[in-house]
């Protein structure tokens, strides 16, 4: 049963990681990874010729990102959004988890679990087709709901302010039912004679799941928050690019979508590599200063 996830993570996660030598590389797509010359080299080859060039110093690529407006803020973008995404879509499956837990209706929780968890299938394509549909100024139905009652249109996807904050709450719908999963299963775990013990203790509800619940499912907590803190750097790209339409461009542009529109798209694939080794590099430093803090404070972490 391991073969198929093995093979997978070899194939299309550690083997590709030889690549990341483009990053220091005149990488040249008809000389490949191998044959295109180093950045110090003084000689390149053309068509099987050798040429003399201008060497540059290792760090080109990354100096020439750092040099770049446009990088800088969208590394500003990246790590506010992520923030914002922490912030607000942390707790929110942890509380669904708690508030489902504590339904006395077997039956409606089962419904609500699994309503809440269907967002986790969509795709952002088809989530930014919906907002559409729901918050455009002009049409939309949350507008035109608004505009009923006399509060007047609001501008969801064209003030960047408003952009903000539907692009959190998407995002807070769609990941809240699958963390919510997860931490219901952590809850199924807790011994229930410590439910009991409580209650003779004189513990209410909130006392429960104050005394109980909540520190039963800390070491998830814990590990979930080193995986996401982990993230901080990264995104997904099909979110970004569904949803950042160009009058919202400046706050919702981000690394990934910055590499794409700047590097990808203009072949320039040694100066990808070399923003990606960047980002790669600084979510392992939050991955493993996030690891650190959480053993000092006497959790387990993820190693």
């Amino acid at each position: 049963m391991l073969v198929l996830p093995v093979a997978f993570f070899v194939v299309f996660r550690y083997i590709p990681m030889g690549n990341i030598v483009i990053a220091f590389k005149d990488y040249n797509i008809f000389e490949g990874v191998f044959g295109s010359p180093w950045m110090w080299d003084e000689y390149a080859y053309v068509a099987g010729r050798q040429v003399s060039r201008e060497p540059r110093p290792w760090f080109h690529w990354f100096q020439e990102a750092f040099q770049n407006p446009a990088f800088v803020r969208a590394l500003r973008n990246t790590l506010w959004l992520n923030f914002l995404d922490l912030v607000f879509g942390f707790p929110a499956p942890i509380i669904l988890a708690i508030l489902l837990n504590e339904l006395a209706f077997k039956r409606f929780k089962k419904i609500t679990q699994t309503v809440v968890y269907v967002p986790h299938f969509i795709s952002w394509i088809i989530i930014s087709g919906m907002a559409v549909q729901l918050f455009a100024t002009g049409g939309g139905v949350v507008n035109i709901l608004l505009g009923r009652v006399g509060l007047g249109p609001i501008n969801f996807l064209g003030d960047p302010g408003n952009w903000i904050v539907t692009f959190i709450g998407l995002g807070v719908w769609r990941g809240m039912g699958w963390g919510t999963i997860i931490y219901l299963a952590a809850i199924t775990g807790i011994n229930s004679e410590l439910y009991e013990a409580a209650e003779v203790d004189g513990a209410g509800r909130w006392g429960k799941i104050w005394h109980v619940t909540l520190p039963g499912i800390r070491p998830t907590m814990v590990i979930l928050l080193i995986l996401n803190l982990g993230w901080m750097l990264g995104s997904e790209f099909d979110r970004y690019w569904a949803m950042v339409n160009p009058v919202v461009h400046h706050v919702g542009d981000v690394i990934n979508t910055f590499v794409y529109d700047h590097g990808i798209r203009s072949m320039r694939f040694s100066f990808t590599a070399a923003v990606g080794l960047f980002q790669s590099a600084v979510s392992v430093i939050f991955l493993l200063t996030a690891n650190f803090i959480a053993k000092r404070v006497g959790e387990r972490g993820i190693m």
